[in-house]
């Protein structure tokens, strides 16, 4: 017989067979999927910021809600209790502090121009120098970088109030972010086992479940811990910078609580930007300003974080820098404000894959405020585990 006639099909190797490759076709389509997903989140991501911020606000709520849900004999009275007190506070704070902040806020926004080109000429480094004893030398040294670089520093200027105007655009989110809250408030369980049971067999599910447990002690811990550090600050910084009679102090100190929201850089910004208005609106007493800025980031960053935080993120501040800047540069205050916990996320991910590998491993606590992901008891969450 011939050769060619005891060939059998399964033999056969045609050009077909040549150009199609089942596992570069894998690869291939995974990747394409992937590109989509990405292109999606790109054309969504106001809307997907919006429903971001929304998760949030709800872990803020969520131990209040908790706490109330049995002696209310209802989660939806416990919500609405909790709305209303919340509704009562800011209302008050409002009677309080609003008008002090709507006049220092006109007040800034109209003298900033004048103040940074007063910087420009030079003007303002005299005056402190004149303030504060300043060998002439080097206040003539500085005049001349700052004359010689005034353009670059009114650009700068305008850069800056272009970026702090850009949340102003989208202040109508302070109403929606509330009402969306509601309902993750409501459903969040719902949400979770919805996910849970996207796995396809008993394993998957025991991992995303581990997985969803993991991320929602550390949302819980790590947003109820900011919003804590964020209003100390609010309040240290409001009230020191009045008594100390720091210019718009009614405005500084919240701009400095809410950039209290941004691990690491967002400290330091608000401690420099204090600084710089003290010093452009003729503030005589920056050296004791500066004191206190240092004695309270010592307070924040070494006695009240460590207690309040606790091992919610177990992040390197290295990686916390990076991931600020990094979240920064691709989408602006809001990459900044999800970095870390975006990152947190991918940590946490990264070990339940390890751990999935390895089930002979016994599992560990990977996150929560006390060092245990499972322990959810003294947690409260919008997300309840089930047993």
């Amino acid at each position: 017989m011939p050769l060619q006639d005891r060939v059998t099909p399964s033999t056969t190797h045609t050009f077909l067979d040549d150009l199609w490759d089942p596992r570069v076709a894998r690869v291939l389509s995974t990747t394409l999927i992937f590109l989509i997903v990405l292109a999606f989140v790109h054309a969504a991501r106001e809307t997907l910021t919006l429903f971001l911020f929304a998760i949030l606000f709800a872990y803020f709520l969520a131990p209040l809600v908790s706490r109330l849900e049995k002696p209310l004999r209802g989660r939806g009275r416990a919500i609405l209790v909790v709305y209303a007190v919340l509704i009562g506070v800011l209302v008050g704070v409002g009677f309080i502090a609003g008008p002090a902040i709507g006049d220092e806020s006109r007040e800034l926004t109209m003298s900033l121009p004048s103040l940074l080109d007063r910087l420009g000429s030079g003007q303002l480094i005299q005056q402190f120098g004149q303030a504060h004893h300043l060998r002439p030398a080097v206040v003539n040294q500085i005049q001349g970088f700052l004359v010689s670089h005034r353009t670059d520093i009114l650009g700068y200027g305008k850069v800056i109030g272009s970026k702090i105007a850009e949340p102003a655009q989208h202040i109508w989110w302070l109403i929606l972010i509330p009402i969306l809250s509601i309902f993750f408030l409501r459903q969040g369980e719902e949400i979770a086992q919805g996910v849970i049971s996207l796995g396809r067999s008993r394993d998957e599910r025991t991992f995303i479940e581990g997985f969803v447990t993991d991320i929602n002690v550390m949302l819980g811990s790590y947003i109820r811990a900011q919003i804590i550090l964020a209003c100390l600050t609010l309040v240290a910084y409001t009230v020191v910078l009045s008594v100390l009679r720091v210019p718009y102090a009614f405005i500084l100190g919240p701009v400095a609580g809410f950039l209290e929201f941004i691990p690491v850089v967002g400290p330091a910004v608000g401690s420099a930007g204090i600084v710089v208005i003290a010093i452009l609106s003729g503030y005589p007493h920056a050296i004791w300003l500066v004191l206190f800025l240092g004695i309270w980031r010592l307070v924040q960053d070494y006695i009240s974080a460590p207690r309040i935080m606790g091992k919610s993120l177990e992040i390197n501040p290295l990686l916390q820098i990076f991931s600020v800047l990094v979240g920064g540069e691709a989408a602006g205050v809001v990459g900044a404000l999800i970095a870390v916990p975006v990152t947190a996320t991918l940590r946490i991910l990264a070990k339940r894959i390890r751990m999935h590998r390895a089930p002979e491993a016994p599992e560990s606590n990977l996150v929560g405020p006390t060092g245990s992901a499972t322990n959810t008891a003294a947690t409260a969450t919008i997300i309840r585990p089930s047993a």
